[in-house]
């Protein structure tokens, strides 16, 4: 008769749940087997009795039934993992701006998707297979748009993809965008305070600025620079991380991002050899590491932007001047919802009429 499995926790496993270490590590279990493991008291960690959810820590042992009780999925051929070229490998590796034991920082250039979908088979996700080591295979931990270039990090294990991804949901990670924008906004700075949601009809490919039923959304704005009214260089900091946040803001004050047309329209081009490409760079990226000190990384910028920025007469060096303190009143575009909650705000401190 076959004898139990037993595994070890190891630490990037450390305080998940059971039915996920399944997944990790043995995929070819289903949750349903995982359950009736649990339900027959085959399933064990540290010789008691464990449930699907049960949370485990490092160092604690599993204890499984033999492999022939585990019996594959039938009729699911697992996918195979297309090899990378050896120019692929050069190329994920060349991308490589910072390195650390919990951490690659990417500068992802314009043009390559962070994750794969339909008819999309060259992207970011599938280029990690080339920066695999003894860690595992790095895990994304946020996205940048297709056409987006800069930085973007990765995780070298799960227990550090865990903290950076908790950094991200908790804004505690802080972002730098750089960006050309057509025309001049009004003022040196300001912060733009507009709610978003998908656009109908778009499948989700658009967003919209939407005070009655959109998502909380705020991005932090600075001009660095001026090409007269034609242009500005502006740096923008997305205060929440709302899908095309920061392209449909810029539009929504009448001032899309270069080479913009899904949210600009014609009026996102402009004229003088300048490229029609998306003028819209993750400049700077920092965020705590997960055992102390922070992780600070200044991605360069691609050819077609650096490029407009020199045709524009604009100094580099003023980029680097530091920000000024945030604004005291943001620029809202949701006052159709406070304006018919006006009365009701007048209304709450009112005496209540007396009946007869």
């Amino acid at each position: 008769m076959a004898e139990a499995r037993t595994f070890i926790v190891d630490d990037d496993d450390d305080g998940i749940r059971l039915d996920r270490w399944f997944k990790r590590h043995m995929a070819d279990v289903s949750f349903n087997l995982v359950s009736r493991w649990a339900r027959t008291g085959q399933l064990r960690v540290n010789g008691k009795k464990a449930t699907p959810g049960d949370r485990v820590e490092a160092g604690q042992e599993i204890r499984v039934p033999p492999a022939e009780a585990a019996p594959a999925r039938a009729g699911r051929p697992q996918p195979r993992r297309e090899l990378l070229t050896d120019d692929e490998i050069r190329f994920v590796r060349d991308m490589v701006i910072h390195e650390d034991p919990h951490a690659f920082v990417l500068n992802k250039p314009p043009g390559l998707a962070t994750q794969g979908g339909t008819k999309t088979n060259k992207h970011l996700d599938r280029l990690l297979d080339g920066l695999a080591d003894d860690r595992g295979r790095p895990k994304l931990v946020h996205r940048l748009d297709k056409d987006t270039s800069g930085a973007l990090l990765v995780a070298r294990t799960a227990r550090s993809a865990g903290h950076f991804a908790k950094a991200f949901s908790g804004r505690t990670a802080r972002k730098i965008y750089w960006a050309l924008v057509a025309g001049v906004p009004s003022g040196e700075s300001g912060e733009i305070d507009a709610p978003l949601a998908k656009q109908p009809g778009t499948g989700g490919e658009k967003m919209q600025i939407d005070p009655e039923h959109g998502s909380p959304a705020k991005t932090r704005w600075r001009v660095l620079d001026r090409a007269g009214n034609r242009a500005a260089w502006v740096e923008l900091q997305p205060l929440t991380g709302r899908t095309h946040q920061l392209r449909a803001h810029m539009a929504s004050i009448g001032h899309p991002i270069v080479g913009d047309a899904k949210y600009g329209g014609p009026d996102a081009f402009l004229t003088g050899g300048v490229s029609r490409k998306l003028h819209l760079h993750a400049r700077r990226l920092k965020i705590d590491a997960p055992e102390g000190g922070k992780i600070d990384v200044t991605a360069e910028l691609p050819a077609h932007i650096a490029e407009t920025l020199h045709t524009l007469g604009f100094d580099l060096e003023l980029g680097e001047r530091p920000a000024p303190p945030p604004p005291k009143t943001p620029q809202r575009i949701s006052k159709p919802r406070r304006d018919s909650r006006r009365g009701e705000r007048r209304s709450r401190g009112a005496p209540k009429a007396k009946r007869r």
